[in-house]
């Protein structure tokens, strides 16, 4: 799947749209009444389009499907698991100015290049 924009992903879907994904993927627990939710929201939006093809950002709303944040133990949000190879990366709980969220994102999105080459990018 590539897109440029956020996906919303149910309860039903998340095994397949995130844990079974072959790109890596954010995964934004948030609710509509949240409002550092909606300070990250569009960040997250930019992040979706800048890497299109690389990695994809699902949002889950809270309110409407709890099932897989209790699994996570989702306690607050917004909370984002960078989530590769249906493996949990990397947690983030709380809203980041983009500089910080930025970083994250490249730090995944590296080491993950990295172990899916299976080779080290600088070879001689």
């Amino acid at each position: 799947m590539i897109v440029g924009e956020p996906v919303n992903v149910t309860d039903e879907a998340f095994e397949k749209a995130v844990m079974q994904s072959a790109l890596p993927v954010i995964v934004d627990f948030w609710a509509p009444w949240c409002g550092p939710c909606r300070m990250v929201a569009p960040v997250l939006e930019k992040f979706a389009a800048e890497y299109q093809g690389r990695l994809i950002v699902a949002k889950v709303n809270t309110d409407d499907n709890p099932q897989w944040a209790g699994q996570f133990d989702v306690r607050g949000i917004p909370t984002m698991l960078f989530v590769a190879g249906g493996q949990i990366v990397h947690k983030q709980v709380g809203a980041l100015p983009e500089p910080y969220l930025r970083d994250i994102v490249e730090e995944f999105l590296g080491a993950v290049e990295e172990v899916g080459s299976g080779t080290n990018s600088r070879a001689a």
